[in-house]
C-alpha cells in the first residue's frame, strides 16, 4: 500500500515543463489570454443567478458583502494555486501539485474529482445553454421544438442544440489554443462589456431604499410555510444579519468556480512564472470587482424581498429588474442573454480545456491510456483526448438531464482547492529552497497561515453541501477507486519504475538546483 503514496520527483516535472519537442504542448498563452481565460471560465450564469437567490435567501442589499466574502476565500485558494503554477508550469493543475506533495493515490483522487468540475460541468452548462438559446429564439418569434432541446428523461428525445455546442468548441479547441484564446477573448469583451452597461445604466435607477437598511436585522423576516401561515417568527442563524452574510457567501461562492482552469494551461503560458500568477489572481480580482458592482445594482434597482418570488428571481431576475424598474431600457433585457449565451459558451470552452489538459497530463503518468497523451501532428493539441470528451460531454448533454450533476461541480473544485492549499505546505516543508517565482504570502513552513485558512473555508463549504450531493459524490469517488486499482496502479510509470526524463530540455530555462537530480 505504501507505493500507491509514491511521489513524483520535483526534477522530474521541472524537466517536463521546461521540455520541447513535437511531445509537448506549445506556449502560445500571454498574461491577457490567460486572464481572459480565467474570467471567460469565472462570469457564466452564476452572476445573473446567483446574486438575485442569495440577496432573497440569505443577504439583502448586503449581498456586497458576501461577494467580498466568498473572494476572500478563494483568494486564499487562488495565491496557493498560482505559487504551483508559477514553480510547477505544467499542465495538470491540482492534479500534477497533488503528485509531487502528497503521492500517487492522492493524486488520481484529485484527477477523478476535477472529471466533475470540468467534464460533468462543461455537460451541465451545455445543457442551460440550450435553454437560454430557446429563449433569446422566442425574443424572434420561434422556437426549437421541445423534443430536439430536451433529453429522453424529460420527454424529449435529444438536446441537440447543447450536443451542437460541445462539438463545435471540441472541434475549436483540436484546432489550436491560441485560437481558442482569441475566441474565448471576443466572448470575454461581449459579455464583460454587457454587463458594465447594465451597470451603467441600472446605477441611474438606483433607489436608496432598496439598500435600507444594508445589514437585514436578524430575525426581520418571519418564516410562512405554503399557505402563506406564519410557522416561526425566528429565521435559521444564516439568514440576515452577519450569519446572512456567510449564508449568501456560500450561495455566491459557486459564481467564482473557474479561475482555477487558468492552472491547467501553465504548460501553454509564454513566460509561466510571471503569467500564470496574473492570469490566476488578475482573472478573480477582475470578477470580484464587476460582481460587487452588479450585485450593488441590482439590489438598488428592485427591492431584493421581490427575487424571492421565483417567477422574479432565479434565472429571471435581471431581466425582471430591468423590465419592471428600468423603463425604456427593455433591449437591455435581450442583451443580457445575449450576455449569458456568450458566457456559457466561454464556460463550456475553458472546462473542456482544462479536462483534456487533466487527461494529458495523467495519461503521460500511465494513470489514464496513452491516447489520451498524444497530440495532434500539425496542432500540437490533445485531440484524442478532446474527442473523447467529445463523445463522453456530448452524450452526457444530449441524453441527461442537466438537474443530475447537481453541485457535484462545486464539490470537484472545493477539493481541489483544499488539496492544493494543503500541498503548498507540504512543498515548503519538502523543498524550502526550491525557487519560488511567486510566493503566496503568511505561508512559511512554520506558519502556514493562508494554506490553513484555504483548506478549512473550503472543507467547510463542502460540509455545507446537501447529503444528495455528497452521497452522489462518494458514489463517484468509490468507483474512481476501482478504476485506479484496476487499471491505474498496474500501468502506472511510477509504479513500474519507468522514469521518462525528456530528451529535450531548453537548459536556459531549466531550474538549477535540480538539475543534478535527473
Amino acid at each position: 500500500m505504501a507505493n500507491i503514496f509514491a511521489k513524483k520527483p520535483l526534477a522530474l516535472l521541472l524537466g517536463e515543463a521546461n521540455s520541447t519537442g513535437h511531445g509537448t504542448l506549445q506556449r502560445t498563452l500571454g498574461a491577457a489570454n490567460l486572464v481572459a481565460l480565467g474570467v471567460g471560465a469565472i462570469i457564466g450564469a452564476g452572476l445573473f443567478v446567483r446574486t438575485a437567490a442569495a440577496a432573497a435567501q440569505a443577504s439583502g442589499p448586503g449581498v456586497t458583502l458576501a461577494f467580498i466574502v466568498a473572494a476572500i476565500g478563494c483568494a486564499f485558494a487562488g495565491l496557493c494555486y498560482a505559487e504551483f503554477a508559477a514553480m510547477i508550469p505544467i499542465a495538470g493543475s491540482a492534479y500534477t501539485y497533488a503528485y509531487t506533495t502528497m503521492g500517487e493515490f492522492i493524486a488520481w483522487v484529485i484527477g477523478w474529482a476535477l472529471i466533475m468540475e470540468y467534464a460533468l460541468g462543461a455537460a451541465t452548462v451545455a445543457i442551460a445553454w440550450s435553454e437560454y438559446l430557446n429563449k433569446l429564439l422566442q425574443v424572434f418569434g420561434t422556437s426549437i421544438p421541445y423534443n430536439l432541446c430536451h433529453s429522453p428523461f424529460e420527454g424529449g428525445i435529444i438536446n441537440l442544440p447543447a450536443l451542437f455546442i460541445i462539438i463545435m468548441l471540441s472541434l475549436l479547441l483540436i484546432k489550436g489554443t491560441q485560437e481558442s484564446a482569441t475566441f474565448n477573448a471576443v466572448i470575454v469583451v461581449v459579455k464583460v462589456a454587457i454587463v458594465l452597461v447594465f451597470i451603467a445604466v441600472g446605477w441611474q435607477f438606483i433607489d436608496p431604499a432598496n439598500h435600507t437598511p444594508y445589514l437585514i436585522p436578524e430575525n426581520a423576516e418571519p418564516v410562512k410555510n405554503a399557505a402563506g401561515e406564519v410557522v416561526r417568527e425566528y429565521t435559521d442563524w444564516n439568514k440576515h444579519g452577519w450569519g446572512g452574510i456567510l449564508g449568501g457567501a456560500a450561495i455566491v461562492f459557486f459564481a467564482f468556480i473557474g479561475f482555477d482552469a487558468v492552472s491547467t494551461a501553465a504548460q501553454e503560458a509564454k513566460n509561466p512564472k510571471r503569467d500564470m500568477p496574473i492570469g490566476i489572481l488578475g482573472s478573480l480580482a477582475v470578477c470580484t470587482v464587476l460582481y460587487i458592482l452588479f450585485g450593488h445594482v441590482l439590489t438598488g434597482v428592485a427591492p431584493w424581498r421581490e427575487f424571492a418570488d421565483p417567477a422574479k428571481g432565479g434565472e429571471a431576475s435581471v431581466a425582471y429588474a430591468i423590465k419592471e424598474h428600468m423603463p425604456g431600457y427593455e433591449w437591455l433585457s435581450t442583451a443580457v442573454t445575449v450576455a449569458i449565451l456568450a458566457g456559457f459558451s466561454s464556460v463550456i470552452l475553458v472546462m473542456l480545456m482544462g479536462q483534456s489538459r487533466v487527461f494529458f497530463s495523467m495519461a503521460n503518468d500511465g494513470l489514464m491510456p496513452k491516447a489520451f497523451s498524444e497530440l495532434h501532428p500539425k496542432f500540437r493539441t490533445p485531440y484524442k483526448s478532446n474527442l473523447a470528451l467529445l463523445v463522453f460531454v456530448g452524450a452526457f448533454a444530449a441524453f441527461v438531464p442537466g438537474s443530475l450533476a447537481g453541485d457535484l461541480t462545486s464539490f470537484g473544485t472545493l477539493l481541489a482547492f483544499v488539496l492544493v492549499s494543503i500541498g503548498v505546505w507540504l512543498m515548503r516543508r519538502s523543498n524550502p529552497e526550491q525557487p519560488r517565482p511567486f510566493r503566496s504570502p503568511l505561508s512559511s513552513a512554520s506558519f502556514p497561515l493562508v494554506p490553513v485558512l484555504g483548506a478549512a473555508i473550503c472543507l467547510l463549504m463542502i460540509l455545507a453541501l446537501d447529503a444528495n450531493t455528497l452521497k452522489l459524490a462518494l458514489i463517484w469517488m468509490v468507483l474512481g477507486f476501482g478504476v485506479y486499482f484496476l487499471y491505474g496502479k498496474r500501468n502506472s510509470k511510477l509504479q513500474q519504475g519507468v522514469v521518462v526524463v525528456p530528451k529535450e530540455i531548453d537548459e536556459q530555462a531549466f531550474i538549477e538546483p535540480d538539475k543534478d537530480n535527473l
